[in-house]
């Protein structure tokens, strides 16, 4: 029944109806159904991808040095001298840093040395007593003040020939080996 058409040229008159194309062809008059649209195609979802990354990071902390004394019988007591000088020591951590996107998200040690000892302080402090020294007199016994010994001392302003003398009054406490009290009474050079 349709095999009449089959020498017919089909005109076809396309409209844009409402956003959709509408095809109406005719053949003897009739008109054909549209052609479906078809769907746009779907696209997946937008997964967002996670950036990890991991750092490895060197941390130096210092090692502070200790202050320790000992006793010094060769100081003199009361006295101290530092005969070691403290110096801090280095401790070296290396951390492994995870970041994801871009924020740390975990720490972990995964090293830890000492670099450099520190070194101890050291402060000697001193034992050692001093006798008091007396002072060491140079003087002839016997007379006071002091009168250096010699091989002769007469009275300044005398009649004795010197080489040395001395200017009185001149106390006289036990023997007179120079001969400066002649009247006994105990002061010389009057």
């Amino acid at each position: 029944m349709w095999g009449w058409f089959t020498g017919l040229s089909l005109l076809k008159k396309s409209l844009l109806v409402g956003g959709s194309v509408l095809t109406v062809g005719t053949a003897a008059g009739v008109a054909q159904p549209p052609e479906p649209t078809p769907p746009p195609p779907e696209t997946p979802p937008q997964v967002q991808q996670e950036k990890i990354e991991t750092k490895d990071v060197t941390k130096e902390q210092t090692i502070p040095f200790q202050k320790l004394t000992e006793n010094d019988s060769s100081l003199e007591k009361g006295k101290t001298a530092i005969s070691t000088a403290g110096v801090e020591g280095v401790l070296t951590i290396t951390y492994r840093i995870t970041y994801t996107n871009g924020i740390e998200t975990s720490r972990e040690k995964i090293s830890e040395e000492v670099t450099k000892q520190p070194i101890n302080e050291v402060t000697r402090i001193g034992t050692k007593v001093v006798p008091q020294v007396q002072p060491q007199t140079s003087c002839t016994p016997g007379y006071s003040p002091c009168i250096a010994p010699g091989s002769d001392v007469d009275c300044a302003g005398g009649s004795g020939d010197g080489p040395r003398y001395v200017s009185g009054p001149v106390s006289v406490t036990g023997s007179d080996p120079y001969g400066l009290d002649r009247d006994g009474d105990g002061i010389g050079c009057e």
